[in-house]
């Protein structure tokens, strides 16, 4: 009975450490990505939606390195959420955080993919935007919740995408 006790208390401190050694690793992260900067705030009014769909936000992670998750602004945890592509950028309703929005000048790619940040689905079965927070370039994953809202997704970005630089070259910038 002793040794199992001792087996038991041994996997108990081994887990804690573990534990502690992954909040030391977040909050290590979060202080290195402090520099990124406050998200764009959601306009209001926003204009109709032109495509809305449920599913899952994966994450966003540094552009290119689908495994260095964005810790800051909990960017970096997945959950339940609605992609809804407005004419002013994309919004990522989250539940049970803050939503993110995507200003449409901010976004420079669009595509899809097969996982990212730990979460691997079938081929090409994630929604992935790439965009920029000041000079950081981000990539975005969503997997809708059916499979058939995935292509009007990309279509509706791409033709997002196209329409930045019009705007940008109407105004003068």
């Amino acid at each position: 009975m002793d040794t199992k006790i001792a087996s038991l208390l041994l996997v108990v401190v081994l887990a804690a450490v573990a534990a502690g050694l992954i909040a030391i690793g977040w909050r290590g992260r979060l202080k290195r990505q402090a520099g990124l900067g406050q998200l764009p705030a959601v306009p209001e009014p926003l204009g109709p939606a032109g495509i809305v769909a449920e599913g899952q936000y994966v994450a966003t992670t540094t552009a290119g390195d689908w495994l260095d998750r964005v810790a800051v602004h909990g960017l970096g945890f997945r959950g339940n959420a609605e992609m809804s592509i407005h004419p002013e950028g994309i919004l990522f309703d989250r539940k049970g955080t803050s939503p993110l929005f995507v200003p449409a000048e901010a976004v420079t790619d669009c595509g899809s993919a097969n996982g990212m940040a730990g979460k691997f689905v079938e081929k090409d079965g994630l929604v992935v935007l790439s965009w920029m927070l000041g000079e950081h370039e981000l990539d975005t994953g969503f997997r809708p919740r059916r499979a058939a809202d995935k292509q009007p997704l990309l279509e509706a970005l791409q033709e997002l995408i196209s329409a930045a630089p019009q705007a940008d070259a109407d105004s003068g910038k």
